[in-house]
């Protein structure tokens, strides 16, 4: 006899498609994107649709309580304890007013898969502690989504990853890999989020040559310098305040001085590394201490581009045509793309909309994609793959009773 949940799972593994709710909530910190998908298939006959997508803004209350923990070394346990349960609660809450408001019922779900909120992230490189490995932490207990909508959800994905030899990050170039690909057209997929990341895909198709990595900052350092500086504004909104000012090569210059720029792909990183200490230790060893609001934003601005510029143009071919294609919150930045445009040659740049999914909706899609293939797909479709990069499926099942 089998355990009714697993019955339920493995009906859900059989259907032709299956409907799933991506969920993602990132550093920033702006609010929790859902997009409900219709996926068929799995591996690299995967067929997606996006049914529904939004994003629900998170109210200042929200904001307030995990930043309380976000990001910080030392921190109050309890106050840890405490968020894993209640942020999933509260997403819970969310997943339900949507479908209500799309007329959707519960039911009609099949699988939730949720990122969780990262609260750090500790790769070796950022470590840098001889006994420990990699490793990362993301809360908002799948138990709890799954309880509060009746729903099986996946969670946890980043832990398979570390476990089997990756970083934990960036995981897009699974779903990036299965969705995007295509022969004969060598194609980079952009994010730019608080941390900037891409995936390259090349047109040879070979799964063991793709990789994605992170590049450096994407928006990290610039909403958080308008919000301590800008009371408010949580973002640089059409580069204002950017635009006012001009670059500080003396600064830029510092800023550019970290060993995780040499590190060779993969690799990840985060806001553990790139916030507010960053900026000022660069400000107190360039000299820049007394420069305006506007010119630091504009060198902050600069500062992202060049790095992603770097990384990309290290590894394309020499004088090959690349496509790039954008999404996270800094395609909404003119500045920032206008320097990527100037910055890496012999390419192309759209969205992600061109290939079906809104820039807004990606990541969101890439964790249902990850979610179908923990329940219907197999790992062996990305080849041994290069290291940090390990062929694996990923997520935790939570099942609602």
């Amino acid at each position: 006899m089998m355990n009714t949940n697993i019955s339920s799972l493995v009906a859900i593994a059989q259907k032709k498609t299956r409907n799933i709710i991506g969920l993602m909530s990132g550093t920033s910190l702006d609010g929790l994107d859902i997009a409900l998908c219709e996926i068929s298939g799995s591996g690299s006959d995967t067929k997606l649709f996006v049914k529904k997508f939004t994003t629900v803004n998170y109210t200042d209350d929200f904001k307030n309580e995990v930043r309380e923990i976000f990001s910080k070394k030392n921190i109050e346990l309890q106050k840890l304890c405490l968020l894993n349960e209640w942020i999933a609660t509260e997403h819970a809450a969310i997943i339900n007013d949507c479908l209500k408001k799309w007329e959707i019922k519960n039911t009609d779900v099949d699988i939730i898969a949720s990122h969780g909120q990262t609260i750090y992230h500790a790769p070796k490189s950022l470590h840098q502690q001889q006994k420990f490995g990699n490793a990362t932490l993301q809360i908002g207990d799948g138990d709890h989504i799954a309880v509060g909508t009746g729903i099986i959800t996946i969670s946890d994905f980043r832990q398979k990853h570390i476990a089997v030899g990756g970083e934990g990050a960036p995981l897009a170039v699974y779903g990036d890999y299965l969705l995007f690909n295509k022969q004969g057209e060598d194609r980079i997929l952009l994010n730019i989020g608080g941390i900037a990341n891409f995936t390259w895909l090349p047109g040879s198709s070979e799964a063991t040559e793709i990789f994605s990595t992170d590049c450096g900052p994407g928006n990290t350092m610039l909403d958080a310098f308008v919000q301590k500086h800008f009371p408010g504004k949580y973002f640089d909104e059409e580069s204002r305040i950017a635009l006012k000012g001009k670059v500080n090569e003396q600064l830029l210059s510092a800023l550019k001085e970290n060993d995780f720029f040499s590190i060779p792909f993969p690799k990840t990183t985060g806001p553990e590394l790139f916030n507010s200490d960053y900026l000022g230790d660069a400000k107190k060893r360039s000299g820049a201490t007394s420069i305006s609001a506007e010119d630091t934003m504009s060198t902050l601005t600069k500062f992202s581009a060049d790095m992603i510029a770097d990384s990309i143009n290290k590894c394309r071919k020499k004088n090959a045509h690349i496509k790039i294609f954008c999404s996270g919150g800094g395609i909404h930045n003119p500045l920032l793309m206008q320097h990527l445009k100037d910055e890496i040659d012999n390419c192309s740049f759209e969205t992600t909309a061109l290939l079906g999914i809104e820039p807004d909706a990606k990541e969101a899609v890439l964790f249902a994609v990850l979610a179908n293939e923990c329940v219907a797909g197999n790992a062996l479709v990305f080849g041994k793959g290069i290291d940090g990069m390990p062929a694996v499926s990923m997520g935790k099942i939570s099942f609602p009773y």
